[in-house]
């Protein structure tokens, strides 16, 4: 357990990172075109999955760029992660599209949204129980 420390740290600080950049961003686009539909979101969501796939590519085992596994993590995990967890929803899906499991990452993405909304409704059913109390 205490070898995974500095990667524990690594992908915080890289969460804290991209954390902050979300919220940046997020209030960046409100400002500029307004906070009736969720565009800042969109937009966080849409660049952290450009931005995941262009780092696993440049990182990859054959790719041009070597970097070590703390750094793809830091970014990756932590950077990418704390900016939008869309962007490893997207290169997961990727991947299992990638290896022919068609089946596997139709059913990732179906189960994905379904579960998620169905999660979040539940949450707010909850959460609107104890308030009504």
């Amino acid at each position: 357990m205490t070898t995974l420390w500095p990667t524990y740290l690594a992908v915080m600080a890289g969460g804290a990172l991209g954390s902050g950049a979300r919220l940046w961003m997020s209030v960046a686009v409100a400002a500029r075109f307004g906070e009736t539909f969720p565009l800042g979101t969109l937009a966080v969501n849409a660049l952290g999955c450009l931005l995941i796939g262009i780092f696993t590519a440049l990182t990859a085992v054959d790719g041009p760029l070597l970097v070590s596994p703390l750094v793809r993590q830091f970014v990756s995990i932590g950077v990418l992660g704390g900016f939008t967890t869309f962007s490893s929803f997207g290169l997961q899906t990727i991947n299992l599209l990638s290896e022919g499991e068609w089946f596997y990452a139709s059913l990732y993405v179906v189960l994905s949204l379904v579960v998620c909304l169905a999660f979040v409704w539940i949450g707010a059913m909850m959460g609107s129980a104890f308030v009504s109390r």
